[in-house]
């Protein structure tokens, strides 16, 4: 059976000064696939491990299902939790590393071996079972982690940073076969990692957190297409969100951005832009196509190329900024021409440069969410 967890105003607080979470609200469902993401300091580890019991709560009510946690040890949250560690004993082997916690809740032997087997032809770890840890590659150790974590059946498992250790193809095989683990068992799974390609491609929903504060909670689409904030836009996608400042140029219907690019911009989108006196504009990489008939063309000065054989990284100088597009296949482009580019004003997120909150999404961004949306309805 798997279980919600609930947070209400949840506080962490050190020496009662230093304050590293601070008004948490937060549910994550019954069988959800959970992330918490942020750049180091942000205080999602120290979130998980608040769930797990390994850290006290300052203030607020958390909640599994509707019994409160807040004073519960962690033996008696009915959970697993896997390190970025993988906090395995060395002296014991595979076998007893992933029995380890069936041994000390006293479960019968029969149901150990049952559930040993099972989870170890799952996860393709039953030719290992004699082995110790330090004859494992890191790919192994991790996985010994995880039957670890699925063996005890428990209906929460908690991750933090469980892929850090591993090279880059090691670490897109075991996204896949933690997700997969995860729907098999139904688990609810909550998933902490600073990288947010792992987030993007992982999670059901995403929490951004930034300085102990939550910034957007969503769908991945949800928030690389209507990023909450400027923080949100510059940390999810990858390469990040473009971003420039903008001069309201009214009488010619332009908005310049970064005092040297100007785009068109019909009355009705300056009308509704009137009252903000201070913009910033954001655009993906995608949106900054290559030159075509019909559409406005900009010149920009390039200033690297990394072709990457199934698409081309192009980056432009743009006043103070440096603004990457990614063009499908392979272009011939040198650094240092001035190339043309399609930019319109449809692809443009626009920010309160002083509150740093959206405005209003792209136009091309909320064509794609609702595209996504009608395919999920289907």
């Amino acid at each position: 059976m798997t279980e919600k967890i609930t947070m209400n105003n949840i506080v962490k607080r050190y020496d009662k000064e230093v304050t590293v979470l601070d008004d948490i609200d937060l549910t994550i469902n019954e069988g959800e696939f959970f992330v918490m993401v942020g750049p180091s300091g942000s205080g999602k580890s120290t979130l998980l491990r608040m769930i797990a019991g390994l850290e006290d709560i300052t203030d607020g009510v958390m909640k599994i299902d509707d019994n409160v946690i807040n004073h519960l040890p962690p033996k008696k949250r009915n959970l697993s939790m896997v390190f970025q560690s993988y906090a395995l004993y060395p002296h014991m082997t595979v076998r007893d590393n992933i029995l380890f916690g069936l041994k000390a809740r006293k479960v019968n032997k029969e149901e150990q071996q049952k559930r040993l087997h099972e989870t170890t032809e799952m996860i393709g770890l039953s030719d290992y079972l004699d082995r110790k840890p330090r004859q494992l590659s890191g790919g192994q150790r991790q996985r010994v982690a995880l039957a670890r974590a699925i063996v005890s059946q428990a209906p929460i498992c908690l991750m933090d940073e469980p892929l850090s250790n591993l090279d880059a193809k090691l670490r897109a095989n075991m996204r896949i076969e933690i997700r997969r683990l995860q729907r098999q068992f139904g688990l609810t799974m909550v998933y902490v990692t600073h990288d947010q390609v792992e987030a993007m491609t992982m999670g059901d929903r995403i929490m951004v957190l930034d300085s102990g504060k939550i910034q957007q909670v969503g769908r991945p689409i949800d928030l690389y297409n209507e990023p909450a904030n400027l923080f949100v836009a510059s940390f999810i996608g990858s390469p990040k969100m473009n971003i420039g400042t903008v001069q309201k140029d009214i009488a010619g219907k332009k908005f310049i951005i970064e005092g040297e690019l100007a785009i068109d911009v019909p009355d009705r989108v300056i009308e509704g832009l009137q009252d903000i006196p201070n913009i910033t504009v954001g655009i993906r990489a995608e949106h900054i196509t290559p030159p075509e008939d019909g559409k406005e063309i900009h010149t920009l000065e390039v200033v690297n190329v990394e072709n990457l054989g199934n698409e081309t990284s192009i980056a432009f100088d743009v006043g103070q900024e440096i603004w990457t597009a990614k063009w499908p296949g392979q272009w011939d482009i040198k650094v240092g021409e001035a190339t043309p580019v399609n930019i319109s004003h449809e692809d443009f997120a626009y920010f309160d440069s002083d509150t740093t909150q959206l405005i209003r999404s792209s136009r091309s961004a909320l064509r794609e969410g609702d595209e996504i949306d009608a395919v999920q309805q289907q």
